[in-house]
């Protein structure tokens, strides 16, 4: 087997392997030579069917599996031998595979980087602390009076936090764009889900009105032919619902599991749930800062084709968001690559950099950590104990939980090497998630 090997750029690598004529030849004879013994032609007993023409029937095929074979067998050996790490499927070029010459492909595929890890020395750390006020826990009783609320139509013009039944027909120079129309559409007025401009334009009409809105789409926009664009929506409002929260009552309570102890009860399982999500959102800032840091003091090239593995399981999640009208979208033009690209870069980037940690560092998962991650998912379900046996039976589930951990343990092996200084601010200051990056990778 002769191989070549030439970097075309970065991560790129080119491979030019060529395998003799004859390894080819004497495969596809034994291969056809096994089929011999057991194929059935009509006209010929079993097994004796003669050799040219089982060769003649079958030759073609059992070539072509024989080549599919010996590039694969040829490509791993290959990179093994030149101590190559591809990183992603290679794509394979064929150069000659005609009959009686020797086999040649080119495949063309990316490296993983060489990593020259810089850690976080001496890198300054925000710890946050906050307090849970009584005012915190109204607060957050009244989101939860929300999450229950009915609505009743309003007989008057609309306001913010009203929901709307609205027909809008949208317009760029005059045409109708894609996406920019929708009949019977629910929207709740101050939710922040349309463009700039469209929800504020809605308040103060009443049922049956017509009004135009001349907006612009942000220069950010995920759709590349609406970034910044000028255009008008035709919006008929249909009806205006207003929310009713429900009473605080011993029938709102059991809705969350509360059946005895009334309010106080009540009140004491909310400033739980709040002490846990407070403790979560110190720990994810923290660890937010130490993987920004990490990747602020590494700069690596990421391959492409780990890059699309990410952006497809970020599409995935999105999609899951859609449920049943998913099948019915384009999500591809929905949610293109570019939408995920940089989280997907963040992510890919930081795996890179947090395996060559535990390479390093000789870090293994710690399992006792595994089994209190297991447990403290299981303890938001009815029966904490079936959630944990499935998590111990799945080897994906148990993957994903021993990845989070051996994550964990790295940034824990960071942060000792960091400068940490705490702060003390607002429990809603806490709770407010970052803007930029993902919150735990």
């Amino acid at each position: 087997m002769q191989v070549s090997i030439e970097t075309t750029s970065g991560l790129e690598r080119r491979l030019t392997v060529g395998v003799p004529a004859d390894v080819i030849d004497k495969e596809v004879n034994k291969r056809l030579q096994e089929a011999a013994r057991s194929v059935r032609i009509n006209g010929f007993r079993k097994g004796k069917v003669p050799f040219k023409v089982v060769r003649q029937k079958f030759g073609s095929g059992v070539r072509q599996e024989v080549l599919g074979d010996t590039i694969n067998r040829s490509f791993q050996e290959a990179v093994r031998q030149n101590s190559i790490k591809p990183a992603g499927q290679p794509r394979i070029e064929p150069k000659q595979f005609d009959e009686g010459k020797d086999l040649e492909y080119i495949a063309t595929f990316e490296v993983f980087p060489e990593i020259s890890l810089k850690e976080i020395d001496g890198v300054s750390i925000t710890q946050y602390e906050a307090d849970i006020s009584e005012q915190d826990i109204d607060e957050m009783i009244e989101t939860l009076r929300k999450s229950q609320a009915s609505w009743a139509t309003a007989e008057r013009s609309a306001q913010n936090g009203d929901r709307v039944n609205i027909d809008f027909v949208g317009k760029r120079d005059g045409e109708e764009f894609d996406g920019g129309s929708a009949t019977g559409y629910t929207l709740q007025l101050g939710s922040g889900s349309m463009i700039p401009g469209f929800e504020d334009g809605i308040i103060g009409m009443s049922a049956g009105d017509t009004k135009v809105l001349a907006l612009t789409f942000p220069e950010d926009y995920q759709v590349e032919a609406l970034k910044g664009a000028a255009v008008e929506f035709t919006a008929t409002l249909n009806s205006v619902s207003e929310q009713q929260l429900p009473e605080l009552n011993d029938t709102f309570f059991a809705s969350f599991g509360v059946t005895e102890g009334g309010q106080e009860k009540f009140r004491s399982d909310v400033r739980d749930n709040m002490e846990r999500e407070k403790e979560r959102m110190v720990k994810t800032k923290i660890k937010s800062q130490v993987l920004d840091a990490l990747l602020d003091a590494n700069t690596i090239d990421t391959p492409k084709a780990l890059v699309q593995q990410e952006i497809d399981v970020l599409r995935q999640q999105a999609i899951q968001q859609y449920g049943q009208l998913s099948a019915k979208l384009d999500v591809r033009s929905l949610l293109p690559d570019e939408l995920f690209r940089k989280r997907a870069e963040r992510r890919t980037a930081l795996g890179l950099l947090i395996s060559e940690i535990v390479s390093e560092q000789k870090i293994t998962v710690d399992n006792e950590r595994v089994r209190k991650l297991v447990e403290s998912i299981a303890a938001t379900y009815e029966d904490p104990d079936s959630v944990i046996n499935y998590y111990y039976s799945n080897n994906d589930l148990l993957s994903g939980a021993r990845a989070a951990v051996l994550e964990d343990q790295v940034v824990d092996y960071l942060l000792a090497k960091a400068s940490v200084a705490s702060k003390k601010v607002s429990y809603q200051e806490l709770i407010k998630p970052e803007n930029d990056g993902d919150q735990g990778e």
